[in-house]
């Protein structure tokens, strides 16, 4: 297809894509001549891909680049290719080590993998932004004075291992690797959204049903 269709498919200007391109967040076309280029499907889904991102997780442009180039990195194995893309995406900043909650929330995540037996997990903890973020959000807690149980964590988590498993179910019915590891990006900049849309949701549901509207 030329650019006006993949344009028109896409929805995106033809203005904007030639900025895409210009950024490398768009693989080049096949040169037709000095003038014209041609494109393909495999540049419509990226293309889509790359407007979720900056349009609807507003992410970056150079973050953007960053997450493409471990998307596309094929010298990696699949966990570590998509940690990679993931942990390039937008991320809590490193807690304060000698603040005693921070610490205190350090060993109490550290119990709560161990008791789950996410051994992988307890492997990246060091490097991880994802641990990074639970540390600081539990340290949060209980700088706040709320008693939020270690059992009742260990309940999230186990919920959250269920939602995990459809993720990459739903993952490993796409055929390529640059596919898999796309879906996993979309997922966390479109379906975590959705997700805590979900929980609030349900709370409002549950509420409800339970109190009423008075």
């Amino acid at each position: 297809m030329r650019l006006a269709e993949l344009s028109e498919r896409s929805g995106v200007s033809t203005a904007t894509i030639k900025y895409y391109l210009r950024e490398g967040l768009l693989a080049p076309g096949r040169q037709i001549n000095a003038t014209t280029a041609e494109y393909d499907e495999e540049h419509l889904r990226r293309l889509r891909l790359v407007r979720a991102m900056i349009q609807v997780g507003r992410v970056p442009v150079a973050t953007v680049r960053e997450v493409l180039r471990h998307v596309d990195d094929d010298s990696l194995g699949r966990t570590i290719r998509l940690g990679a893309a993931l942990w390039a995406l937008p991320q809590v900043p490193e807690p304060d080590a000698e603040d005693e909650y921070v610490r205190a929330a350090h060993g109490e995540t550290e119990q709560l993998l161990g008791a789950l037996g996410w051994s992988n997990a307890q492997a990246l903890v060091t490097i991880s932004p994802a641990h990074r973020s639970l540390v600081v959000a539990v340290a949060a807690l209980r700088r706040l004075g709320y008693d939020w149980s270690p059992e009742l964590l260990m309940s999230y988590a186990r919920l959250m291992h269920q939602a995990a498993v459809l993720d990459l179910d739903f993952m490993e019915t796409h055929p390529s690797e640059a596919e898999k590891v796309e879906i996993a990006v979309l997922g966390a900049v479109l379906v975590e959204p959705m997700l805590q849309a979900l929980h609030r949701l349900a709370q409002e549901e549950e509420s409800a049903r339970r109190y009423g509207f008075e």
